[in-house]
């Protein structure tokens, strides 16, 4: 199972909580975001140098545009799911770091953020988790050491660090406790085992393969041109594999979460 939905509520990867029903799509924007950001850094750079004559000039202006989170008014309780509560505090720690990831794009579109859209799709985000997790605990799973260390081992590796001290060192920086931590990752673990009781075995189709590679290649040939180097169908089909498999367990989840809904007694309070 995909961890990403915990590192999108602790290291602001991605709003939704079903990461992995839109990991193509950040695949894409991952993929295409270098050459656009250099594009737009020139010409970002070109209009600064008319108002600076140095670079530090320049970041100063670029730094001054960055907008503040607007979280004036946020309820002590955001939302209530089944009785159980999503407060001010967890709702701000998450929008906080949405918030940054979002000004920094709008930096590069020059589109504004908008901030009652973004507080609406947190505050999902944030009710689906809790219906997911109290449905797991529901089912009885429960999270063993040797799976809590598991994902941590695999966290440390979607981060690009060297080791468990310094992913923690990390989250510590965007503000939540190593207790905090540990007990997400711990809801992380019953949340997979919920969702692998749902979806089952899941193995790709041949054609649901090339399908995802078709789409890879049309994107490849759409950043790079004609130019784009673009790898064989067996030399990306584990990772196209891996893919497939996400976006099947991110339907499911979605469709669950859809149908918790319908049961549960659900108040936002935004």
């Amino acid at each position: 199972m995909s961890k990403k939905w915990l590192l999108s509520l602790t290291l602001a990867v991605s709003v939704s909580v079903i990461a992995a029903c839109s990991s193509e799509d950040e695949t894409a924007g991952n993929n295409s975001e270098e050459p656009n950001t250099q594009e737009e850094e020139s010409a970002g750079d070109s209009e600064q140098g008319e108002g600076n004559a140095t670079q530090e000039g320049g970041e100063d202006a670029e730094q001054a545009e960055m907008p503040e989170p607007d979280l004036e008014g946020t309820p002590d309780v955001v939302a209530e799911v089944n009785g159980e509560e999503i407060t001010k505090e967890e709702f701000e720690s998450t929008y906080e770091s949405q918030f940054q990831q979002a000004a920094m794009q709008s930096q590069m579109t020059g589109e504004e953020v908008d901030q009652a859209q973004l507080k609406e799709q947190i505050a999902e985000s944030l009710v689906g988790t809790k219906l997911l997790t109290q449905e797991a605990d529901n089912r009885g799973f429960d999270a063993s050491q040797e799976d809590i260390d598991e994902t941590l081992d695999e966290l440390v590796e979607q981060n690009g660090v060297e080791s468990k001290e310094e992913f923690m060192a990390a989250i510590e920086e965007q503000g939540m406790s190593e207790e905090e931590v540990l007990s997400q990752v711990e809801t992380q673990v019953e949340v997979d085992q919920l969702i692998a009781d749902e979806t089952g075995d899941i193995e790709p189709t041949e054609e649901e393969l090339e399908e995802a590679y078709d789409q890879l290649t049309a994107q490849q040939e759409q950043m790079g041109g004609e130019e784009a180097e673009i790898p064989s169908f067996d030399e990306v089909k584990p990772d196209l594999k891996e893919q497939v498999k996400m976006q099947k367990e991110g339907e499911v989840t979605q469709s669950l979460i859809e149908e918790l809904r319908e049961g549960a007694d659900i108040s936002v309070n935004l």
